[in-house]
């Protein structure tokens, strides 16, 4: 067994026994965090999917967070109100509530892709923050929904047979989406088009001559990356049961691609690692200063260049994507 299995083992070992440590201990409030973490661990997951694979330096992806939010803050608020929107009358039901957000955010990413992907580099980053604040502003203008200042959701969405109020079910509800869709996005990094990503990455010149699409793959990641991202922003107006428009911010983009470069980029597991760092850092510092982020700066500068492969790089070991 290799050190990127054990760690691997470990790691979920770990986050399944949570509740189990949770209620031994007395510290309830691990749950909760946790939950916390599981959640940010989609997003940088998805994130990673174009960051690390792609060389696709998307500082709007928190868009997709917000979007996948709001759809579920929405049809809880026309549910809870009696009235419709645009003929519905909004949902509780997570089986129909959390496809539709993923669908939406996906809906984004395929718009924000085509128009940004035919740009690289600085250019690319710029279209993809621009977008980001575009929605921000928009989800500020909507006054219905709070505007602002935000909207409360009444209650989490519903799953037959699960009592998703019950902390720790919703945890190992959102423990088992964030590893099923770890797994799906280790498939797609070692499929084919996953290997024809990580080529357009390394020579896009070369891999035209091969064949391929540049755009069609870096699109087709971009877009599986947004729905991710809304998947992640749809668990977190369940966890909170608010959404603000500052899900969208660029600082919530900033904080995700963090994560992502603190766990190792192009590993997939590492953004994991890398939320568990940023979370744990910022539970830490905020115990000695409000300004937290003077010390996560200095731990970030130091990773990036003294450990490119990230805490996951190091602890796994090898030179290889795991």
């Amino acid at each position: 067994m290799t050190r990127k299995l054990i760690v691997n083992a470990i790691g979920f070992l770990l986050f399944a026994l949570v509740p189990a440590i949770a209620s031994a201990t007395g510290e309830t409030f691990l749950v909760n965090l946790m939950t916390r973490f599981l959640i940010y661990a989609i997003a940088a997951i998805s994130l990673d999917l174009i960051l690390g694979y792609g060389a696709m330096v998307s500082f709007g992806h928190a868009a997709f967070f917000g979007l996948g939010g709001y759809v579920i803050g929405i049809a809880g608020f026309h549910l809870s109100q009696g009235d419709t929107l645009f003929g519905w009358g909004g949902s509780n039901a997570a089986l129909a509530m959390w496809p539709l957000a993923i669908a939406v955010a996906a809906l984004a990413g395929l718009l924000v892709g085509f128009l940004s992907l035919r740009t690289t580099g600085v250019q690319f980053i710029m279209i993809t923050l621009a977008f980001g604040q575009m929605l921000y502003f928009i989800l500020v203008g909507l006054m219905v929904y709070g505007g602002d200042d935000g909207l409360s959701i009444d209650a989490r969405n519903t799953l037959p047979g699960l009592d998703m109020n019950h902390p720790a079910t919703f945890y190992y509800v959102c423990l088992a989406l964030m590893t099923a869709w770890a797994l799906t996005c280790r498939r797609i990094v070692d499929s084919p088009f996953g290997m024809a990503l990580q080529s357009i990455k390394q020579n896009p010149r070369r891999s035209i001559g091969l064949g391929l699409a540049p755009l069609r793959y870096r699109l087709t990641a971009f877009v599986l990356s947004a729905a991710g991202t809304g998947l992640a922003g749809a668990l977190w107006a369940n966890y909170a049961l608010f959404v603000s428009p500052d899900m969208s911010s660029w600082q919530k983009s900033g904080e995700l691609m963090a994560m992502v470069i603190l766990g190792g980029m192009g590993s997939i597991f590492g953004p994991v690692l890398g939320v568990a760092v940023y979370l744990g850092l910022e539970q830490v510092a905020t115990a000695w200063t409000e300004h937290w982020m003077l010390i996560l700066g200095p731990v970030l500068v130091l990773v990036v260049l003294f450990g490119k492969r990230g805490v996951y790089g190091w602890l796994a070991g090898g030179k290889h994507h795991g």
